[in-house]
């Protein structure tokens, strides 16, 4: 999995599975997926959170044997996954509230710990995940979550990041970047979008309760996801895995391009993409090729009061300088790059 991929495309990192090993490629159908997040929701055409989902829990399925409860925020993986009486899971799975997805994890880890207790047994065997979006994790959930990790408790909480309060009407939440427009911070005035020097970074936050692992992802590498799942489930005590995931209606871009925005949010810097155990970085995801912030940004809408006859370039500026900022603090780049 590890592997060296060779690519084909000059310019590209697109390579065809027909050139790659069986063990390297991306399956999309295959009969030995679980499947867990079934077809028939209703997720947006180009969806990123339903793909991360999708992915992140048929690898933790396959890490335990298929002995796996979830717990779920309320929010956009909640809605269009299960519109009552219908649900897309294939799997235990409890619907919380929009802010207690990790006291609910725990809940059921702690029931799950006395069974084993009184069948003799020192842990189960089934194992529990808990997950949300950005609001419910960064925002609401904030308090239930820290908890979570300051018992150490045995659950692997995932969020998967769209920057926003996306099932609401994309109002701004404490992940939304920087001068991105949303229903909340309008595309107004001399510093449009949202203000710099608000927000909170959930990884590190994270590394800060000294957790046994803490890791993140996008779904422009879903090898790498399914990798960093599979590790967490290999251990036990609270774990926390953060996965970007492009929302073409909140950002304002073209469905077919969420692999792309994903892609080029880690290889501009802006989300780095590490792992990390004990508050100590482990391994980081260097930088292919870097390129510069704006070709993340234009093609999406949100950030489009940026760009023109009367754009902001102090902004890009500072957004630009962010992003490097992540490169040094992350070491992103190759170290013959940096030199």
């Amino acid at each position: 999995m590890n592997a060296p991929v060779k690519f084909y495309q000059t310019g590209t990192f697109t390579v065809g599975n027909r050139l790659l090993a069986p063990e390297q490629r991306s399956l999309q159908a295959s009969a030995e997926r679980s499947n867990s997040l079934n077809s028939g929701h209703r997720a947006c055409q180009g969806c990123g959170e339903a793909l991360g989902a999708r992915y992140a829990i048929d690898a933790a399925m396959r890490a335990t044997g298929n002995q796996l409860i979830a717990a779920n925020a309320t929010g956009c993986l909640e809605v269009f996954s299960t519109p009552y009486p219908e649900t897309s899971w294939q799997l235990p799975w409890i619907h919380s509230l929009f802010g207690n997805a990790a006291a609910v994890g725990t809940g059921i880890a702690a029931a799950l710990k006395v069974k084993a207790l009184k069948a003799g047994q020192k842990q189960s065997t089934t194992r529990v995940v808990a997950q949300g979006g950005d609001g419910g994790t960064t925002d609401i959930g904030f308090g239930c979550l820290s908890g979570m990790f300051e018992r150490n408790d045995d659950v692997l909480y995932i969020c998967y990041d769209n920057e926003a309060y996306m099932n609401t009407g994309v109002q701004r939440s404490s992940a939304t970047p920087a001068a991105a427009r949303t229903a909340t911070t309008m595309a107004v005035g001399k510093e449009p979008g949202a203000e710099f020097g608000k927000g909170k970074n959930l990884p590190l936050i994270a590394m800060a309760h000294e957790i046994p692992y803490v890791a993140t992802a996008t779904v422009a590498d879903l090898h790498d996801l399914e990798a960093k799942v599979e590790k967490a489930m290999s251990l036990h005590g609270a774990r926390y895995l953060h996965i970007l995931v492009p929302c073409p209606l909140g950002w304002g871009a073209a469905s077919h391009d969420t692999i792309k925005l994903a892609r080029l949010a880690r290889e501009t810097g802006i989300f780095p993409v590490f792992e990390a155990e004990r508050g100590e970085i482990t391994n980081v995801t260097h930088i292919r090729r870097r390129v510069p912030v704006e070709e993340y940004l234009k093609p999406q809408r949100r950030f489009a009061h940026l760009f023109g006859a009367k754009g902001h370039p102090e902004m890009l500026a500072h957004i630009q300088a962010d992003a490097d900022r992540n490169i040094r603090r992350f070491h992103l780049l190759a170290e013959e790059e940096a030199a």
